[in-house]
């Protein structure tokens, strides 16, 4: 019997599915290899649990949101989250360092009608996850591996090094270097260093490396004129919610 296979969505823009679907050819394949009876942004077909894999995108905003995880978990015999939003809390993250409700007070004509966490937080604060799958969006080669991977019953190959890494690999001149602002030395690879093959910094779409040296990296952007409240702010983006990231910014 062929692994079910189920994806969920939580606050988030949807990009990480659409990344499943630009699986194209892969995908095919796949549908070969799993039952996906779960997948509201490609089908209308939809099953119950239990699930042998699920994977959910998004972050946790409501008291809805994390009633309904712990389901989630419960149905699901692994747990894999995909995308910036699901394993940092996403760019709307940005709300946990601010009043939530100055904010729904100035947007909104009815802000008492909004049922809202005060924080945007990551899948794993909440639930156990046995696999996590970074990015934004999420890259469509790890989700392939990762699928591959369950189907054959091992781990999947993911890389925790720094986006330098794949600098070098690839024959990138460092753009740090040569004296622009880049977080590549502290973001995890997973994207192909695209940004500084185009001569442009690393933006940290996929979160912190295994071992980022923030304080290290203040320095070298020093080096090159950037002062450190720079540096926050630019730690500030699409995984401002992960942990690393945020001590990281008290301390500049």
């Amino acid at each position: 019997m062929s692994p079910r296979v189920a994806v969920f969505k939580f606050a988030s823009c949807d990009g990480c599915q659409l990344s499943v679907l630009d699986a194209e050819d892969e995908l095919l394949a796949i549908v070969g290899a799993v039952d996906i009876v779960e997948f509201p942004e490609a089908r209308t077909r939809r099953e119950p649990g239990p699930y042998d894999v699920g994977f959910v995108e998004g972050s946790i905003t409501t008291p809805e949101d994390l009633e309904r995880i712990k389901q989630i978990r419960q149905d699901c015999k692994v747990l894999v989250t995909i995308g910036a939003c699901a394993t940092s809390g996403g760019i709307q993250a940005l709300r946990n360092m601010a009043d939530v409700g100055g904010y729904a007070s100035i947007v909104y004509a009815h802000p008492e009608y909004l049922d809202v966490l005060a924080t945007s937080t990551p899948i794993a604060d909440h639930v156990p996850v046995d696999i996590q799958l970074y990015g934004c969006p999420v890259s469509k080669e790890q989700l392939i591996e990762t699928i591959t991977a369950v189907v054959a019953g091992r781990r999947p190959d993911l890389p925790s090094h720094s986006v330098c890494v794949e600098c070098k690999a690839r024959g990138t001149v460092c753009v740090l270097v040569t004296g622009t602002p880049c977080l590549g030395p502290v973001v995890r690879a997973g994207c192909g260093a695209i940004c500084p093959s185009y001569q442009r910094g690393c933006y940290g779409c996929f979160g912190p490396s295994s071992n980022a040296n923030v304080a290290s990296l203040a320095t070298a952007w020093e080096a090159v004129g950037m002062p450190r409240p720079a540096l926050a702010r630019a730690l500030q983006g699409f995984t401002v919610g992960a942990p690393e990231f945020q001590e990281a910014i008290r301390a500049l």
